[in-house]
């Protein structure tokens, strides 16, 4: 079995038979499958760098959209406005593989 983390998620590698199985952790402590019966007979070294290269291409890095703060609403009157939150921009790009926010100055 090998495990890789790329962008602070957690795959395994696991065979079975001749084939290989791709699970990804969930953060609630379950697993999905992310592939099943792969790379057949391929050894567990190029099958975890096909995997890495697989994980990459399903969860790709990029752009990580995070929404507006509903909970805490503008009023005006009996209107409820949903402006952008400004502490956390609604849009960050990363340059790095990792979700982590960035350090803000």
């Amino acid at each position: 079995m090998y495990t890789i983390t790329y962008n602070d998620m957690t795959f395994t590698v696991e065979p079975r038979g001749d084939r290989w199985d791709i699970s990804y952790a969930l953060p609630n402590g379950s697993s999905a499958i992310a592939g099943a019966g792969l790379f057949a007979g391929l050894p567990g070294n190029e099958a975890a760098a096909r995997a890495l290269a697989l994980i990459k291409t399903i969860f790709p890095v990029g752009i990580k959209s995070v929404g507006p703060d509903v909970s805490h609403p503008n009023t005006i009157g009996d209107l409820k406005i949903v402006g952008p939150d400004v502490t956390h921009p609604n849009f960050i790009y990363w340059n790095k593989d990792s979700v982590s926010c960035p350090v803000q100055l």
